[in-house]
């Protein structure tokens, strides 16, 4: 799940020459300086999120509570960025233990089955509220909803179990530790560990990305064909139903376009271990040269999905700026009694010396 994946294991042992890897070098200047980016607009962006959704209970919607649900999967996700860009910095050596491997490259997988998953309950959502107004309110209450974010969090962390188990730190021949995966617990054969990493590759991105993205595109077929047969004389309700409907197809579109490079370089990889993919230096250069980037931009996600809120939602803009004003006069006020009690000492220390003269 991280460059580690891809740093130039010798499962090319077939060809006649060595396969140059210098060109790969550079992204070990230019990747962490985008994580720490990435680290600074997700922490503060998701953070925005999470107090917005929670500070407004008496007006939220179902779309909220999994709005706040994604922005806590990548909160908790980009926390964990600062030890990726310093192993990155440091060559992909990684000097914070087998703990840190484990539980941070654990959270990164979590982090993206909770974000599709949350995603793929939102467009159902959205299906359920457009096709099924009338008879979906059932399927559509609080206690339906809580079970559902119970099941999507249960599920990531029982999906990302393989990652807790065979993450560790490896020392190579260069006595350089890196956070990689380790298959020595189920078996030694090459051939067998082939197979678990293509096999570990391909079903993580089937159940966390493809399966999901094609239900979405099921939900939101149908939910296209109704909106063009019915929302042609909109009323009040129905033209919020159509905001929200554009916010959230736009939450899955930039999740599809961040994510897709890097689920299509990992298949290819994972394909190459099956012998089912060309077995030539030049796929394997380009896989360690493109691999950092596509990583980058599966994780620029996180940091993205606070400023599209922003942007699009005029509900959630207000609930922010309605906050910072709230913040603001309750600044105002503190100043205000400040000034006030400075005011009061002031006098009393005047009187006080008044007395001592």
């Amino acid at each position: 799940m991280n460059d580690s994946d891809y740093e130039p294991y010798d499962y090319y042992e077939d060809n006649e020459t060595a396969c140059d890897y210098s060109e790969w070098e550079p992204s070990y200047s230019l990747i962490p300086v985008l994580y720490m980016l990435i680290f600074i607009l997700g922490l503060s962006g998701n953070g925005v999120v999470i107090f917005t959704v929670w500070k407004s209970k008496s007006k939220r919607r179902a779309a909220d509570v999994y709005i706040g649900n994604l922005a806590l999967a990548d909160l908790t996700f980009v926390i964990t960025l600062p030890l990726w860009a310093v192993y990155t910095a440091l060559g992909y050596h990684w000097p914070f233990g087998v703990a840190l491997c484990k539980i941070s490259s654990y959270v990164v997988l979590v982090n993206m089955y909770a974000s599709v998953f949350c995603l793929t309950c939102l467009s159902f959502d959205r299906y359920l509220a457009i096709v099924h107004s009338l008879s979906s309110t059932r399927l559509r209450s609080r206690g339906t909803m809580i079970a559902s974010l119970g099941i999507i969090w249960l599920l990531s962390g029982v999906l990302a179990v393989p990652t807790l188990l065979f993450r560790t730190t490896v020392v190579d021949e260069f006595n350089k530790t890196t956070c990689a995966m380790d298959f020595s617990l189920v078996t030694t054969a090459r051939q067998h560990e082939s197979l678990w990493i293509a096999g570990l590759s391909l079903s993580s991105s089937l159940l966390g990305f493809l399966l999901p993205f094609l239900l979405m595109t099921v939900f939101y077929c149908f939910i296209g064909s109704t909106v063009t047969r019915h929302f042609h004389n909109l009323r009040k309700e129905d033209q919020k139903k159509r905001r929200l409907l554009k916010i959230i197809t736009t939450l899955v579109v930039v999740f599809a376009l961040c994510w897709t490079p890097f689920h299509v370089l990992k298949s290819i990889d994972a394909l190459a271990y099956l012998q089912l993919a060309p077995n030539s230096c030049s796929l394997m250069r380009f896989l360690l040269l493109a691999h950092p980037y596509a990583t980058c931009l599966a994780y620029v996600n996180s940091c993205l999905n606070p400023f599209l809120y922003a942007f699009f939602d005029l509900r959630f803009r207000s609930q922010c700026l309605c906050l910072l004003n709230l913040k603001k006069a309750m600044h105002g006020q503190m100043s205000s009694l400040s000034s006030t009690l400075s005011a009061q000492t002031q006098k009393s220390e005047v009187q006080s010396l008044a007395t001592k003269v």
